[in-house]
């Protein structure tokens, strides 16, 4: 190949007054095979990779593969890249927006990372010019195009000085960490069965943190693979894939609880908030669920390309900080050896999984640990008698008995925590896809042990819309999805359970933060963290005008989406509050006390303090905790004009005494 020793040129002089002790980098042009235009064939004459480095703005590089194709050089030794320039080709500058340029030390750049992303069109005719804030030394340096545009850039320029450099300061495309997948020869991954083999680095820290290993990627997923997969629009398919990622070493990925070498990449296609998976999360915290999965926010770079943002996440498995269980052994075949524990997951699509079985009730079970290579048929045989066992005691007679009916071999607050965050959540997958884990041991209970896939809640799903126009639990609802029959497991529990439900709320609004301030400050936060990378994600996708998946609505906006968002969790709050019976504790008093002599009544449009004595105060506050108003009692009868609604009075005499009560106002 033809080695390019690139001049100074006038057009560059200014850009370069500052920094003249830089020098233009030379080295052997490489990149994908190109592609004649004229017969859309492979070509070794025009369009070549030297083209890019001729100083010709007439000329250009192109390739013959509309994605995953890329431009370079091979520098010889290691520089560490100090600036950037390039040039697209004339007509085509918008082919060029979220290209990636990538510093490596190997010829097959799989231990790629990346030194800029290129978030606007440039200028035809011109270079443009940035500053690249990476110190590691590279010898191989390369632009890759985004997706279906075959590179189409016109001239390059890389400049820096010889050397090893260091890791004290990496590239990252936004505030968010980066993680970075190259696979074996740039193959694609359109599998959710074969694993790809590959390479994964991670850039966090602003930089300043590195984490690389070799691993397995492979596709995952059942509605969001085949969404990604089937979704078209103007001519495009959305391939934004989500994918599982199996390291060659176990690792604390960003910090996260679980070491371990599976994770998962959550795609969030149709959820254009991106977040609502860990606000979820964050509700699942504020149960007190004995384990809630871990994420964090990250954008993806996938062979070179831009993939967008995605939520890096912890796998629902057996393992310390994940679903901590007693682990299976193949001799673990009589009791109490075979008791457990093990993992299932109540699910839609059981059917297509290796192990499986469907319940005396007809509830279709994964069973996802032991694993499907591993579990013998006496395991197998002890779990699907156990759940139907389960089953029998929730549908006998005596199901309610709190002895022998389902509490005996059930979970119920777990179950009852799932079934509130579901609900706060409004999420129609709640019972669609379930897990459970049974724990080594006679006495063991069925315990919904992790809550999953929100992507469809907080009113993003066209059948369930309007979902606080429900009078019942959406769960309950006809609108709501359930695999096999567990919209009657539900109903038979929850029904039963009507106290406990309203304690086990009560108890996390008043005592673990479960407000609607507290969530919504909560989404606020994590809109604001992702703020620069949802910009770059809806450049790569952009369907910000565009119902995907299961929306009933496309706001235009990533602010119109969060803000409709944080509308409904107000709206839930109250709904919930009104359909639970939320008593709110207000300086320590219990709804309804009743030491103090006096009534608080509700009139029309008023709210009527009766019966208290000169020198009381009174103090008048929404189901939430804010106080509206405040004002010293008037002897005998006291009437406060107020607005129709649900309110919390309290009523506090000189000597301390005070008595509080909730009511309507109509």
């Amino acid at each position: 190949m033809q080695r390019i020793l690139l001049p100074f040129i006038g057009l560059m002089l200014s850009s370069l007054t500052a920094s003249a002790q830089l020098r233009i980098l030379s080295g052997t042009p490489i990149g994908s095979p190109s592609v004649d235009y004229s017969s859309g064939s492979v070509s070794t004459t025009v369009n070549q990779p030297a083209d890019a480095f001729d100083n010709d703005y007439s000329t250009f590089y192109a390739s013959y593969n509309r994605s995953y194709t890329w431009v370079g050089l091979d520098l010889g030794t290691k520089h560490v890249i100090k600036r950037i320039m390039y040039s697209p080709r004339k007509g085509w500058g918008n082919r060029m927006v979220l290209g990636i340029f990538e510093g490596a030390n190997q010829p097959d750049f799989s231990d790629a990372i990346p030194i800029h992303i290129i978030k606007k069109a440039p200028t035809e005719g011109v270079m443009s010019t940035t500053p690249v804030n990476c110190s590691r030394g590279f010898r191989y340096v390369r632009y890759v195009g985004p997706e279906d545009a075959r590179c189409n850039v016109s001239e390059l320029r890389f400049y820096g000085t010889e050397g090893e450099g260091d890791d004290s300061q990496l590239y990252q495309l936004t505030n968010l960490p980066v993680v970075v997948i190259h696979t074996q020869d740039a193959k694609q991954v359109t599998s959710r069965s074969t694993y790809v083999d590959g390479w994964i680095s991670v850039i966090s820290e602003d930089g300043r943190g590195f984490f690389t290993d070799t691993l397995q990627i492979r596709g995952r997923g059942n509605g969001s693979w085949e969404v990604s997969n089937n979704l078209a629009y103007g001519g495009t398919i959305w391939h934004k894939r989500p994918y599982r990622l199996k390291l060659a070493h176990k690792a604390r990925m960003l910090d996260m609880p679980a070491k371990d070498k599976n994770w998962v990449l959550i795609n969030n296609l149709g959820d254009k908030t991106l977040i609502r998976n860990l606000v979820a999360f964050e509700a699942s915290r504020r149960f007190d669920m004995k384990y809630t999965p871990a994420g964090r926010l990250v954008d993806v770079i996938l062979n070179g390309e831009y993939q967008g943002n995605y939520q890096l996440c912890d796998k629902i498995e057996v393992g310390t900080n994940r679903v901590e269980i007693t682990k299976m052994t193949n001799t673990d075949n009589r009791s109490p050896e075979v008791t457990g524990g093990y993992l299932i997951e109540i699910d839609a699509y059981a059917n297509s999984e290796p192990v499986h079985f469907t319940s005396t009730y007809g509830n279709p079970i994964n069973v996802k640990y032991p694993k499907h290579d591993d579990i013998t048929t006496s395991q197998l045989n002890y779990l699907r008698n156990a759940f139907n066992n389960m089953e029998t005691k929730l549908y006998a007679s005596y199901y309610t008995n709190p002895t022998t009916g389902y509490a005996s071999v059930l979970d119920v607050d777990a179950f009852l925590k799932n079934f509130l965050i579901g609900e706060f959540s409004g999420n129609t997958d709640t019972y669609w896809s379930t897990y459970m884990s049974k724990d080594r041991g006679t006495n063991e209970k069925f315990t919904c042990c992790a809550v999953w896939d929100f992507d469809l809640a907080f009113e993003n799903d066209g059948r369930t819309y309007p979902i606080n126009g429900n009078s019942n639990y959406m769960s309950l609802s006809n609108k709501s999805s359930a695999a096999g029959n567990m919209k009657s497991f539900v109903g038979r529990v929850v029904n039963s359970q009507t106290e406990r439900i309203k304690e086990l709320y009560n108890y996390a609004r008043n005592y673990r933060g479960f407000t609607p301030e507290v969530m919504e400050a909560y989404v606020d936060s994590l809109a604001k963290v992702i703020n620069q990378s949802q910009e770059l994600n809806f450049m790569r996708w952009p369907i910000l005008n565009i119902r995907v998946q299961q929306n009933f609505q496309a706001l235009g906006s990533y602010q119109a989406e969060v803000d409709f968002m944080k509308k409904y969790i107000r709206e839930r709050f109250a709904w919930l509050d009104n359909k639970i019976g939320y008593e709110p504790m207000i300086d320590g008093i219990h709804n309804a006390m009743t030491q103090m002599a006096g009534s608080i009544l509700s009139g029309e449009g008023q709210i009527q303090l009766v019966g208290f004595t000169a020198g009381c105060r009174y103090q008048i506050f929404t189901l939430d905790g804010k106080l509206l108003m405040q004002n010293e009692v008037t002897p005998g009868t006291c009437d406060i004009d107020v607005r129709p609604g649900f309110y919390i009075v309290k009523v506090s005499g000189s000597q301390g005494q005070k008595r509080q009560q909730k009511l309507l106002v109509k």
